[in-house]
């Protein structure tokens, strides 16, 4: 069997972030097509939050390293305060070092065919430069999301730590992969003498964890019986899934006597619930809003498969970014509320699998409409095709991976 040794961040135990499956499935589905997979990730301590759920998970008998890292805001600030440089590219910098001697040490003793590294984090793509100029190993750079854009990093020694090391990967890689059509195309024109190695792996589900949710679930009622009530599972970014619009929506509903009993909106695991309240206090929607703290992921789809509709949130400046948890939506096949731009790869993916509903995340108009929708003529627009659902799952976009890995491997 032929072997891939994978630079990830984003492992068990790390809790909070939908970007571990993408790994994780990985780690979990490559045996089936040929590959062996060699982990280095990092410490837990360098985790804002962990959890062991999804730790059984990880097939044994995989090779983990997980080297020494720091989160540089928790671990090296006095006072609140740290050293800037000591952030950049990100506050877990520090994961570099010992990553690549865990790396290399992976190199001599298993002799891996190819190398790859995963974004979100920066580091990983550094780390995996290091590793492939000291060993000559061909590299597959997954950057599933555009890393240097416009305003995006702000700071801007951070935003060019974040170019520098996206020039690298492009020029170095002997392909980068992009979880959209739009990051790709962007990085083919950015790129143009790499063009041909910008490449799109999208994200999915993992059937067999919705399977044995499905077999696992007792409680099979809704979730409010007899209040129409959406599910937002996952992290509220203010800015990339701002909910002003969409809390100020709920505010114009209820001027016209529409209230908890009948519309909630569920946020799981939001990390926001602060402007959550905050919002649904000005517009007095405090009845029309839950916010639950994270669960277990089996425990989190078990949830999507009781709710009356799942709630889709992205925001015009990302619309070359498809969540994660849209795949998982799919799968769970239940009716999806978008709130998205028209324009952007979310709406793209899930115009593609049949919907036909959709508002701007940031029109209170268009939002309010949509609820009004749900509320008199139900689900329109709504579901997803059952065909398109299933070439969404993890397991397909494996043997993509599988075929790259082929492709670029060392004969």
């Amino acid at each position: 069997m032929k072997r891939v040794l994978m630079v990830a961040f984003h492992f068990p135990p790390l809790a909070g972030s939908s970007g571990i499956q993408r790994t994780l499935r990985f780690v979990q589905q490559l045996p089936d097509h040929g590959w062996q997979p060699l982990v280095v990730t990092a410490h837990p301590r360098a985790y804002e939050r962990t959890s062991p759920d999804l730790l059984a998970e990880v097939p044994e008998g995989t090779v983990v390293r997980r080297a020494q890292a720091l989160d540089t805001a928790r671990h090296l600030a006095l006072g609140g305060r740290y050293l800037a440089a000591l952030a950049r590219p990100d506050r877990w910098m520090s994961w570099k070092w010992d990553a690549i001697r865990q790396g290399l040490d992976l190199v001599r003793t298993h002799r891996p065919d190819v190398l790859w590294t995963t974004y979100p984090l920066a580091t990983s793509h550094a780390i995996g430069l290091a590793l492939h100029q000291r060993t000559g190993l061909p590299w597959v750079a997954d950057f599933r999301d555009p890393m240097a854009q416009d305003g995006y990093p702000s700071d801007p020694k951070v935003w060019a730590a974040f170019q520098r090391i996206e020039a690298a990967t492009a020029a170095h890689a002997s392909a980068c992969c992009f979880t959209t059509p739009s990051a790709a195309r962007t990085y083919r024109e950015r790129y143009a003498a790499r063009a041909d190695r910008m490449l799109v792996l999208e994200n999915g589900y993992d059937e067999s964890t919705f399977a044995r949710a499905e077999a696992t679930l007792q409680d099979r009622t809704a979730l409010n019986p007899g209040c129409l009530t959406l599910l937002h599972s996952g992290i509220v970014y203010p800015s990339e899934r701002d909910p002003t619009q969409l809390i100020e929506a709920l505010g114009r509903l209820r001027l016209r006597g529409i209230d908890g009993s009948r519309l909630r909106i569920r946020f799981r695991a939001a990390m926001a619930d602060d402007l959550l309240r905050t919002l649904a206090a000005k517009h007095g929607v405090e009845d029309m809003v839950e916010l639950l703290p994270p669960v277990p992921y089996a425990d989190a789809l078990a949830e999507m498969l009781r709710a009356d509709a799942l709630l889709v949130m992205q925001a015009s400046n990302c619309n070359e970014q498809v969540p994660a948890k849209v795949y998982e939506y799919l799968r769970a096949g239940r009716p999806i509320v978008t709130l998205t731009d028209p324009d952007g790869d979310t709406w793209g993916v899930l115009r593609g699998a049949g919907l036909s509903t959709v508002a701007r995340l940031d029109s209170t108009e268009e939002i309010a409409a949509v609820m009004d929708g749900l509320l008199l003529r139900g689900f329109q627009g709504c579901l997803a095709d059952q065909a398109a659902t299933a070439a969404a799952s993890r397991s397909a976009r494996t043997a993509e991976l599988a075929a790259l890995l082929n492709r670029v491997g060392r004969p």
